[in-house]
Formats: structure tokens, sequence, C-alpha cells
């Protein structure tokens, strides 16, 4: 079975926790800051609504005020953006829709007794924090300070990883890629050689009837004005969009025209890499998509880097304008082991002595697609020599290049192909079990919730 199915994936590409050094914590903290400032614009302009008001009652299964309002709540934090309660309520008709979603795929989920292991769901958020460069534990922090429920989070990921599970059982043996499969996609991949290729991240807004599809565009269209704003996009398509990649921050991964919507194909083909997309309108709804990058099929020369680290954990977070004993102490053994450390089995042993708070092998990176700030880090480090110390709020890193080798990135291995080919199939038994769950339910939707999903 692919890896498609595996309960979360950990992006090494964010370099996992190490990058987590490079000024996570204060940028993180002054986006909360401004999550704080806007707080009592809302409250002033918002008419207090009971928070047990019944919104919606699916299968019997309620919807409260109180369920849409944590939700916002999630997205205003995770976002870091300060956003008007006018905002807000153009929001609330998409995410009463999509609570309803999730109430029917968890119903589905009980009725297969598919239950998620809480180390999963740990893993999911610990994956979140690290693509958007959050110190760990970050993201629930902020939450419990905000008097944000880190059940509306929890709840948000069993569903998401859930409802992967329950794809497998409908897809049972379909779901099975087979080496002939393999071996056709490798055919095509070659008779495609000079074409280009994308690599796309993207959010899906479903659309229930074509014919009335204006709530979900205005909505679409509020969330493409707080991604330019600023908003992470993994962030963001992990809470809204509805594709099977949200749990990946909406990352599809390489992908070619011929798997992509043709709407998409002609807007993807003049967008300049890192723009966000006005809403496409394709087949069941809207798709918002970023470019991270476009190369041509079978041609893509990169630099691959195995990295080590050790990392000096704080025991309080830092203030930079009164550090701690502790904390310079930790500063000094770092700058000594910057200047007496030349091996990676070195610095291997000193991560491990340091209690390996962070993995002290965070996966072989592709030097061209690491943020700025690392690459500016890394690209010059000899190999063998450590870095400077590198300080964050939660503690201190040293980095050392083991090894560099330059590889044609665009050769897409087997194990690749099959998770495309899983993807796709994937995608699409969602789509179709989605509507046939609509179909079947009692969904009663009150007159309190219905202004704003008109």
């Amino acid at each position: 079975m692919s890896n498609m199915f595996k309960a979360t994936r950990i992006a090494s590409t964010a370099l996992a926790a190490v990058l987590c050094v490079l000024s996570a914590g204060t940028s993180f903290a002054a986006h909360h800051h401004g999550v704080h400032k806007k707080a009592p614009e809302h409250a002033a302009n918002t008419k207090p609504v009971p928070d047990d008001q019944i919104l919606a009652v699916i299968n019997g299964q309620v919807l409260t005020q109180r369920d849409v309002d944590n939700r916002a709540k999630l997205f205003v934090l995770s976002t870091g953006l300060p956003i008007s309660p006018e905002v807000m309520q153009r929001m609330r008709g998409q995410i009463i829709h999509q609570l309803i979603d999730e109430r029917l795929k968890t119903q589905e989920m009980l009725k297969r007794h598919i239950n998620i292991a809480p180390e999963q769901i740990a893993a999911a958020i610990s994956n979140i924090e690290q693509r958007n460069g959050m110190p760990h534990n970050a993201l629930r922090d902020h939450l419990a300070s905000d008097g944000v429920s880190l059940t509306t989070l929890i709840d948000q990921i069993r569903v998401q990883i859930g409802w992967m599970q329950v794809l497998r059982e409908q897809l049972g043996e379909s779901g099975r890629v087979t080496a002939t499969q393999i071996s056709q996609r490798e055919e095509a991949l070659q008779n495609e050689q000079g074409r280009p290729q994308y690599l796309i991240s993207e959010i899906f807004v479903p659309v229930a009837d074509p014919r009335h599809d204006q709530n979900e565009l205005a909505f679409t269209r509020t969330i493409i004005s707080q991604l330019r704003a600023g908003a992470p996009f993994p962030i963001v398509a992990a809470q809204f969009s509805q594709a099977q990649s949200a749990l990946d921050g909406g990352a599809m991964g390489w992908v070619q025209e011929d798997n992509l919507d043709p709407q998409v194909v002609s807007v993807v083909r003049q967008m300049p890499v890192g723009a966000i997309s006005n809403p496409i309108q394709v087949a069941g709804g809207f798709i918002i998509a970023t470019v991270q990058a476009k190369r041509v099929v079978g041609k893509q020369m990169g630099t691959l880097i195995s990295i080590r680290q050790a990392f000096f954990p704080f025991e309080t977070p830092l203030n930079p304008q009164q550090p701690t004993a502790q904390q310079q102490a930790s500063l000094q053994k770092a700058m000594h082991a910057s200047a007496s450390i030349h091996s990676c089995d070195e610095m291997e042993a000193l991560n491990k002595s340091l209690g390996e708070k962070h993995p002290s092998d965070p996966g072989t990176q592709v030097l061209e697609r690491l943020a700025p700030q690392m690459k500016s880090i890394l690209e010059p480090l000899p190999v063998g020599k450590a870095s400077k110390p590198l300080v964050s709020v939660d503690g201190i890193a040293l980095l050392m290049v083991c090894k560099r080798q330059q590889k044609n990135l665009a050769q897409q291995s087997p194990g690749e192909i099959a998770d495309q080919l899983m993807n796709e199939r994937v995608e699409q038994a969602s789509r179709q079990l989605q509507r046939d769950l609509e179909r079947r339910s009692i969904i009663d939707i009150r007159p309190e919730a219905k202004p704003a999903l008109n």
C-alpha cells in the first residue's frame, strides 16, 4: 500500500525542527500579538450569540455556535493575522459547511469502527508546527492562551487522518498500485520529456450547487486576500481545503499538465513562482493555487545536502534583553563546540549528549528548495565545518554539512510515481464518497444559520 495512507507525513523539506531555530519564536509571537490587538474590535462589533445555540443537526448530531466560534478563533490564531469581524462574518457560512462535512465524515468513521491513536494526532500537530517554523508545542500553547479549546484542533486533525483510513477501505484492492501501472506512468513521463512540470499547493473549496455559488466564491476571495496579506498557505490549507492534500498543507508535489484541470493549467502557466492565484472554477468547486517552482519534465539539476545538527535547549524562553545564566552558559558551550567540532559523527554525538531535543539527522535536503535564510547559511558552509551558533527563543543550534551531491531532481522514483497515482485515486474516491454521504443524510439547517449560508 502506498505511503499515502500513512497517518501523517513528516515534512523533511522544512528541515524539521532545525529550522525552528531561525527566529521562529519571535515571528510567531509578533503574529500572536496582532491577533490580540484585534480582539476588542471583534467583541465590540459582534452581537453576542448564545454558545449553545444549535445551528444545524446532522443525522441527529448537533452543530452549535460554540463549534463555529472555536473554528473561527483557530483560523485567526493560526494565520497570525488581525482579521476584521466583517471578514470573519463572510467566512461563517463556509465554516458551517465545513463542520457539517466533518460531522458526516466522523459518523462514517464511527460506522466503520475507525479510531485514531493520540500519537498520530500529536505527530500531525508537530508536522504543522515544523512546516511553519514554529517551536515545538507553540501551536498548542497559543491556542490555550487565546482561549481556544485544543479539542477544536484535535477534532479537525482526527477527521483528516481518519478519513484517509475510510478511503483506504473504500478503495480496497483498487487502492493497490501495481508494477505495471508504475511502468505505464514511467513510459508516459518519458514521452513528455521537455514539457513543463509544476510544484503546486492547492486549496479546494467545494460548491454544493453550481447554480448558487456566490457564498463559496466570496469565501474563496476572502481566503485569497488573507494569503496575499501573509497568512501561511499550509495552515490555511489544513484549515479549509477539502482536498485530500489538506493534511500535507495543500502540497500536491510535482505534477504535469495532464494531471491538472485544464482551468488550472491555463492559470499556472502564467503565474510567477510564489504568487497566489485568483479563484479558479473547476468541476465541484473553486481552487486556490500557488506554484513553488517550475521545471521541464526529466530535467532539473539540484544540490542534495546531508546535514547533522546539535541543539542546546533553553530551560525557559529567551528574553534577548535579559538572558538567564543557563542561556549564557549554553551560548558559551555552543561557541566552543562550533570551533572544536570537525566531523558529523562528533556533531551527532554532541546532540545525543544534549538530550537530542531535535533530531541529529533532519534528513537529506534540496539546497535550492530551502528557505532563503537557511539557504544563505548552508550554501557557503564547507563540508565538515560547524556553523556559527543559531539562537532562537527555545535554544541554540549548530549545523554541519556532511555531503553535497548534484542530482537530476526531475527523475521520479517508482515510489514517488506510486504516491502520485494513489493521490489521484484517493482524491476521486473522496469526492464521490462525500457526495454519497450527503445524499444519504438528514441535515437540518436551523434558521439562525441560513443567513450565513445564503
